[in-house]
């Protein structure tokens, strides 16, 4: 194993051990009074059963793809399977802790803006950064496993893997989506207008479902929008060196090191999240972003020039010929 595929696996896997840590850290916090917990619980409880019977229609339609692709290579359907998969999990962990901190966020704005600010942040970077990092993961781990076994074929079983993550993030987006925009439409047509209950009052049984579609919708549908479109950027950069550089190049596995330096980065920038003098949450989430930002910056600098250091003559006359041709 290469050094820059291991040192992704253990940024990737970083980034899962501090979603973690910080989901548990969330569930500790003080849930409410017992009316805050039942509606979290109605919501929780609704957004579960969505996604279980989301889930269930996705795996139909994935089992028959994944059939077809079998025609294609194993190797495809493989990471196809692991496309949907990781897709899939980071979209339900996303949601899982996302219906938490919700009413743990509204518990915590009774002691000031801080408290809820950050209750909320480390539940919205739970999501974030447990999708960077499984990304990471299925994507390194796999193209070690498939390029040991499959030779050049490894380059459309990364293909496949995008293809998977597409399919759950089709799903997960528009029915989310699509389901939170009807309760919507619903609850205000038989809440306010019929029944003259005001809006967003939980008496209404169809605001339970509106949050309901906002949870998956928002929550489990942009975790896995944002794994697909992380994976397949990564797949789409490894693709686009081994065109330009050849099968063996190194400069293949490099946005695998720049996406693990990005995770250790943005770790450390959630722990500058905190309100000034002013009390300006978009001025607290800024000094994380910059923090993120400048380490971030720094450590591609110096990656980037050791690592065309260590290339070969003919690689690194590679990248000045890929450069150039790319202008």
């Amino acid at each position: 194993m290469s050094g820059t595929i291991l040192f992704a696996l253990i940024c990737g896997a970083s980034g899962v051990v501090y979603a973690l840590l910080t989901a548990g850290w969330i569930t500790k916090q003080d849930a409410g009074n017992e009316r805050m917990q039942e509606i979290s619980n109605a919501v929780k409880e609704g957004a579960t059963a969505f996604l279980t019977r989301e889930y269930k229609a996705v795996a139909i339609v994935a089992a028959i793809l994944i059939v077809l692709l079998f025609f294609l290579g194993k190797w495809i359907a493989f990471g196809f399977i692991i496309g949907v998969a990781g897709s899939a999990l980071a979209g339900y962990i996303g949601m899982m802790v996302s219906v938490r901190a919700n009413v743990r966020t509204a518990q915590a704005a009774h002691g000031g803006i801080q408290p809820a600010l950050s209750v909320a942040f480390k539940g919205g970077s739970v999501t974030g950064v447990m999708v960077v990092g499984l990304g990471l993961l299925g994507l390194a781990g796999y193209y070690y496993i498939a390029k040991a076994a499959a030779g050049e074929e490894v380059f459309h079983a990364l293909v496949g893997l995008g293809f998977g993550c597409s399919l759950m993030s089709v799903f997960a987006r528009i029915a989310g989506g699509i389901y939170t925009k009807a309760a919507d439409v619903g609850a205000d047509i038989v809440g306010k207008v019929e029944a003259g209950i005001p809006e967003d009052d939980p008496r209404n049984p169809a605001v339970i479902a509106d949050n309901v579609g906002d949870n998956v919708g928002d929550c489990a549908g942009m975790a896995a929008d944002l794994y697909e479109t992380y994976t397949v950027t990564l797949v789409a950069a490894m693709l686009l060196a081994k065109t330009i550089f050849g099968a063996e190049s190194g400069w293949i596995e490099f946005p695998l090191m720049l996406g693990g330096v990005s995770i250790i980065a943005s770790i450390i920038g959630t722990f500058f999240v905190k309100l000034g003098p002013k009390q300006y949450i978009m001025g607290a989430l800024y000094k994380g972003l910059a923090v993120s930002g400048v380490l971030a910056a720094i450590a591609f600098y110096i990656i980037a020039t050791s690592f065309i250091g260590g290339l070969s003559e003919a690689e690194a006359g590679g990248f000045t010929a890929g450069r150039v041709a790319l202008r």
